[in-house]
């Protein structure tokens, strides 16, 4: 009888799929990674192939998903502690990265061909309830 795997995440890059793999692990289920290796050979083509994927076996599938539902996705300040929204006051705050003015396109185009990770992006945080960006 062949096993079954089934997908329990996607990562942007290889660092965040190795700590939720190491979490996973450290329960006792084993994961699988796949695409991690196209991706570190050159990050821009993670979302052509959709990421890197996190996959436990079909039997640990709700085990896996209960685990990473308990890890928080969103940002923490200095202190460990959620980071609020100025505006609603919701913790559903992640971080993002935005070209918003000339200089940051200019500089991101300039290292996509050189072909370099781009060197020059403002970090903001943005309020997942009601989608306000602050800094």
């Amino acid at each position: 009888m062949e096993e079954q795997f089934q997908l329990v995440g996607r990562y942007q890059y290889s660092s965040e799929a190795l700590i939720y793999k190491g979490k996973l692990e450290s329960e006792g289920i084993e994961v699988f990674i796949r695409d991690n290796n196209i991706v570190d050979s050159n990050p821009l083509y993670s979302n052509a192939v959709g990421g890197i994927k996190l996959f436990v076996k079909e039997e640990d599938l709700e085990k896996a998903q209960l685990i990473l539902s308990e890890v928080s996705q969103y940002s923490l300040d200095e202190n460990n502690q959620l980071i609020k929204c100025p505006k609603c006051n919701a913790e559903q705050v992640e971080m993002v990265t935005s070209i918003k003015d000339i200089r940051s396109f200019l500089a991101f185009l300039f290292s996509v061909l050189v072909v370099y990770m781009p060197f020059y992006s403002k970090h903001k945080y943005k309020c997942q309830s009601c989608k306000f960006e602050f800094n």
